[in-house]
C-alpha cells in the first residue's frame, strides 16, 4: 500500500522530471566548472524548503533532511557535470553550449536525485531516517566524489548505507542491473616519460633513439597480461597516445606515452604496477636511455557492492516492476566509477537502470548522439526512494 502511494506521487511529478532535466540537458557545464548547474540545482532546493550545503573548493551541494533523534543516515548520489563532445541529437532541448553535452546520463541523475528531495521532503515528519542527497561534480574527470567525502559529507551524522545508480542505454527502461561484490574495476592513469640523445638520421650511433625503445615498451607490457596475470583474471592494460620526433631525419629524443589500467583485484593491482615500472626502467637501461612512470592520479579503488544492500536494490526493483525486470550482472565491469569512495566510508550499493526505449536502437554513453527515455526518470525516483524507506522505521 505504501509502495502504491509512492508509485503515484513519483508518476504525479514526471511532467516536472521531465522538464527538470530537460533544463540541465539544455546547459551542460564541464566538470569543475558547474557553476550555473550547481546555482539550478540550488533554486530548486529553494523551493523546496529543503536545507543545503555549499562548499567553497568545488561546486558540489549537499541537500539533507536530518533530525538528531534519527539513528540511521542514508546517502544518494547523483553526478552533475557533462562531456566535451559536441550533440547531434535534433531535440528541442538540444545543448545551448556547443562542444558540451551530457553524453552520459548526469542530467537524469540530477532530475532523478531532486525528485527524491522533493518527495522525501514532503513526507520528513514521517521519516525515522536522516537522508543527505549529494550533488557531485567532476565524476568524468577528477573523481569529484573525493571532494564530497573529504568536506565531511559522510560524517556529522556518519552515512551508514550509501546508494548510486547509472543509466544504461543497453538496457530497456524499466529494467535494473547489478551485481554481488565487485561491480567496477579500479581505474589507473599513467604516463611513461623516456629520454634519449637527439642526433642526425644519417649517424644514428651518436644518438638514442627514443621512439625505438618506446616500441619496445609497449610491446613489452601487452605481455605482462598474458604472462604475468591468470587468465582467470581480468585486466586491462591500454596505451592509448603516444607522442615524440621531430622531423623524419632526427633520431627521436624524447617520447611521451599515456595509458590507463584497469583491475579488479588489488594484488592484481598492485604486481601490475610493479610489472610495468619493471619493464620500462629495465628496458630504458638496455638501450642507455632514461625512463619514468607517473601515475597521473591516484585510481579510483574498484567498486565493490555490500550484498544486503544489493537484496535490497533486488526487492524494490521486484516490488515496483516484477521479478522479470532485475538483471543480475555476471561480471564486473572494467569501467572506472568514483562511486567507490563513497563505499570507502561506508557500505553501499551502486547499480544501473535502464534508459533505451524497446523500439530504438542502442546509442552508447559517451556519443554525441546518446539520449534517454524519459520514463527512466520515474524509475530512478522511485528506487532512491524506496531505498530510503526500507530502514524507516521507529
Amino acid at each position: 500500500m505504501y509502495t502504491e502511494y509512492i508509485k503515484k506521487r513519483v508518476k504525479d511529478i514526471e511532467p516536472w522530471l521531465i522538464e527538470v532535466r530537460r533544463e540541465f540537458h539544455k546547459y551542460p557545464e564541464l566538470s569543475l566548472n558547474e557553476y550555473n548547474t550547481k546555482n539550478r540545482i540550488l533554486n530548486y532546493l529553494k523551493e523546496m524548503n529543503i536545507e543545503y550545503t555549499e562548499f567553497e573548493k568545488h561546486n558540489g551541494v549537499m541537500a539533507y533532511i536530518i533530525k538528531p533523534e534519527n539513528k540511521i543516515t542514508i546517502g544518494i548520489r547523483a553526478d552533475m557535470d557533462a562531456l566535451p563532445i559536441n550533440e547531434e541529437n535534433e531535440i528541442t532541448y538540444k545543448s545551448k553550449n556547443k562542444g558540451v553535452m551530457h553524453a552520459c546520463g548526469h542530467d537524469a541523475h540530477i532530475a532523478m536525485l531532486l525528485g527524491a528531495c522533493k518527495i522525501l521532503n514532503d513526507m520528513k515528519d514521517e521519516l525515522y531516517v536522516n537522508v543527505k542527497f549529494l550533488f557531485q561534480p567532476a565524476e568524468e574527470t577528477v573523481g569529484g566524489a573525493k571532494f564530497l567525502v573529504e568536506d565531511g559529507c559522510m560524517k556529522n551524522p556518519d552515512v551508514d548505507y550509501m546508494f548510486g545508480l547509472h543509466v544504461m542505454p543497453y538496457l530497456e527502461t524499466g529494467y535494473i542491473e547489478t551485481k554481488y561484490n565487485i561491480l567496477n574495476a579500479s581505474a589507473d592513469s599513467l604516463k611513461i616519460i623516456i629520454k634519449g640523445k637527439k642526433s642526425h638520421g644519417a649517424y644514428p650511433e651518436s644518438g638514442k633513439d627514443a621512439i625505438v625503445v618506446a616500441s619496445n615498451i609497449i610491446l613489452s607490457l601487452q605481455s605482462i597480461v598474458s604472462r604475468n596475470i591468470s587468465p582467470l583474471d581480468s585486466v586491462v592494460l591500454t596505451i592509448g597516445k603516444i607522442r615524440g620526433g621531430e622531423a623524419q631525419n632526427i633520431i627521436c629524443e624524447e617520447v611521451s606515452m599515456n595509458g590507463t589500467l584497469r583491475t579488479i583485484n588489488k594484488n592484481t593491482r598492485k604486481e601490475m604496477i610493479k610489472r610495468i615500472e619493471n619493464i620500462v626502467l629495465d628496458i630504458c637501461r638496455a638501450f642507455d636511455c632514461e625512463g619514468e612512470v607517473l601515475w597521473e592520479r591516484d585510481g579510483y579503488p574498484p567498486v565493490v557492492n555490500d550484498n544486503y544492500l544489493v537484496d535490497i536494490v533486488v526487492k524494490n526493483t521486484e516490488k515496483l516492476f516484477g521479478k522479470d525486470r532485475f538483471i543480475l550482472k555476471e561480471k564486473p565491469s572494467l569501467g572506472g566509477e568514483d562511486f567507490s569512495y563513497y563505499l570507502e566510508e561506508c557500505k553501499g550499493a551502486f547499480y544501473h537502470i535502464g534508459c533505451r526505449h524497446s523500439k530504438q536502437d542502442i546509442t552508447q554513453l559517451h556519443t554525441s548522439t546518446f539520449n534517454i527515455d524519459e520514463e527512466c526518470l520515474v524509475v530512478g525516483t522511485l528506487m532512491h526512494i524506496l531505498n530510503v524507506l526500507h530502514f524507516n522505521s521507529n
